[in-house]
């Protein structure tokens, strides 16, 4: 089976077309087979799939894709790549590549018009700075997405995979945790890479829950009060949540009554469950002040 993933296989790849790494981009490919084995089972990618792969390199996990699912649109932002891509995924007529930028794409149509309306699986190696709005545009924009598997750097990843009361556990551990179960998927030290990044990787899978595991009455408020709740990790919910701006310091004592939560608690301490309480009695609270 002819595959991209050995180091021996980029680098000729990458000097034949005297390719240039951009750091900025964050580019560093994986040259690690087993770790994009890995990748495929956390996707779960299997026949009649539809995948969008964000930074798709030099098309080594793509190839991979494309022998199993339905069809894969790679979308890669650096012009350069897009002539290497064509050669190299020259034999799978199910896979489309895209140069543009993620974030400026409307995911929702690139779905209707070339994915058959989803669902869809989100495959991405990205660089750590881009990696929350994107994982973010692809739960909150009403995509129809089933699994995301990224590639980021370790911290972010034990931040998503976070639970109350560990020093990672902050607002995006809750965004994500609040519409994905999280599985560590791999490990990717730096050294599986070329060339080689400052920082370990971790491939994390996102798997979205079907139905609402939450009971949430405005998730805008619900959001804002997780993010009031970590703006100021040393402070007391009663003084954090003050970041909310709409509520008195009374109310806010009413609220974390209503929510059955020690005033003196701080963000950190509280589950996903008590800030979903917390923040239907601060909506309330809200909609009787309007």
């Amino acid at each position: 089976m002819d595959r991209l993933s050995s180091h021996k296989a980029t680098k000729e790849v990458v000097q034949k077309h005297n390719f240039k790494f951009s750091k900025s981009l964050g580019q560093n490919f994986l040259i690690d087979t087993n770790v994009i084995d890995r990748i495929l089972e956390g996707a779960r990618v299997q026949e009649g799939d539809y995948v969008i792969e964000v930074g798709p390199g030099i098309g080594t996990l793509t190839k991979e894709m494309g022998r199993t699912a339905e069809k894969v649109v790679a979308i890669e932002i650096d012009k350069t790549l897009i002539p290497i891509l064509e050669e190299t995924l020259a034999d799978f007529p199910n896979i489309e590549v895209i140069n543009q930028d993620i974030l400026k794409v409307d995911v929702q149509e690139l779905v209707k018009e070339k994915l058959n309306g989803g669902p869809v699986k989100l495959i991405a190696n990205l660089p750590y700075y881009i990696t929350t709005p994107i994982v973010m545009k692809f739960l909150e924009e009403d995509i129809p997405v089933t699994d995301i598997v990224v590639m980021v750097q370790k911290e972010v990843a034990d931040r998503m995979n976070a639970q109350p009361n560990s020093k990672d556990y902050g607002a995006l551990s809750v965004a994500v945790q609040y519409y994905c179960d999280t599985e560590i998927v791999a490990k990717a030290p730096r050294h599986m890479f070329m060339p080689q990044p400052n920082v370990d990787s971790t491939v994390i899978g996102l798997h979205v829950r079907e139905e609402k595991k939450y009971n949430v009455d405005n998730e805008d408020i619900f959001f804002k009060t997780v993010k009031a709740s970590f703006g100021q990790r040393r402070k007391t919910l009663l003084n954090s949540l003050g970041g909310l701006g709409f509520l008195s310091k009374d109310q806010i004592k009413v609220a974390l009554q209503e929510a059955n939560i020690d005033e003196k608690r701080r963000g950190e301490t509280l589950s996903i469950e008590e800030f979903a309480s917390l923040s239907n009695a601060v909506n309330r609270i809200h909609n009787e002040n309007k």
